[in-house]
């Protein structure tokens, strides 16, 4: 398995708030990735991804090898991760003032057994490119998609909405949090990746694939990809987990 990760601050921001995790070396570990995107005043979204990935990733890690690995107890074992993950990012908010109102969008992807379980809040995304073809695997808990899937703006009117950064769940900012939890396939040549929308609100779905189609290297697709990014402006932090088999 190969894998690539960059995130990037961007041109507009003042403070990195998203987070990533890749194992450090695939061959010995879970091959578990995670991508956060932090909200909050002050540093409190930088601390808010970064309690989502450190809580998700030590509870996988504690309870991976004794899990049945079969369909469900995977798919339970990742909630029951994200659900610690709320829990202890809204205790902190509660606790401390200068936290209070932090929360963070959340994508877990864990890999067995050539199925990819995937966990998701907020409006962060996974995709598969297959046979020349992009894939949104995950479906953004925002405002500007529940108008589209009720049917009030077209798809392609949502890709300029002036609110399509308003997000309707986020990790960490109420006492419980809905997830969506779901089982996909992993053939050997899907590329799949993890990204915060600070790639998806200025790279359409069309360029990711042209880009993950010409280039081999995990690394270079996502250094590539946040360079598109920036160049398109650059308004927002930006993070990509690239992987293939």
């Amino acid at each position: 398995m190969r894998v690539g990760a960059v995130t990037d601050i961007g041109k507009v921001r003042q403070i990195n708030e998203d987070n990533y995790y890749i194992p450090q070396d695939i061959s010995a570990h879970i091959p578990l990735f995670v991508v956060a995107d932090g909200m909050g005043g002050h540093n409190a979204g930088e601390f808010a991804s970064k309690e989502a990935i450190d809580v998700v990733t030590g509870y996988l890690y504690q309870n991976y090898d004794n899990c049945n690995k079969d369909r469900n107890n995977i798919i339970q074992m990742i909630k029951e991760s994200i659900l610690c993950a709320n829990q202890a990012i809204y205790q902190k908010s509660q606790s401390d003032p200068n936290l209070q109102g932090m929360g963070t969008t959340l994508v877990v992807v864990l890999i067995y057994n050539g199925k990819l379980y995937i966990g998701h809040v907020g409006d962060s995304r996974v995709y598969a490119i297959r046979r020349n073809n992009i894939y949104q695997l995950t479906r953004d808990h925002s405002y500007v998609e529940q108008l589209v899937n009720n049917g009030t703006i077209t798809r392609e009117q949502a890709l300029n909405h002036p609110q399509k950064n308003i997000i309707t769940r986020a990790l960490g900012t109420e006492e419980n949090v809905e997830i969506d939890l779901s089982v996909r396939k992993f053939f050997k040549k899907d590329t799949i990746i993890l990204c915060t929308d600070g790639l998806t609100n200025l790279v359409t779905d069309e360029e990711i694939k042209q880009k993950a189609v010409k280039f081999n290297s995990c690394q270079y697709l996502a250094e590539e990809l946040v360079n598109t990014a920036n160049d398109n402006g650059g308004n927002d932090n930006i993070t990509i987990v690239v992987i293939r088999d």
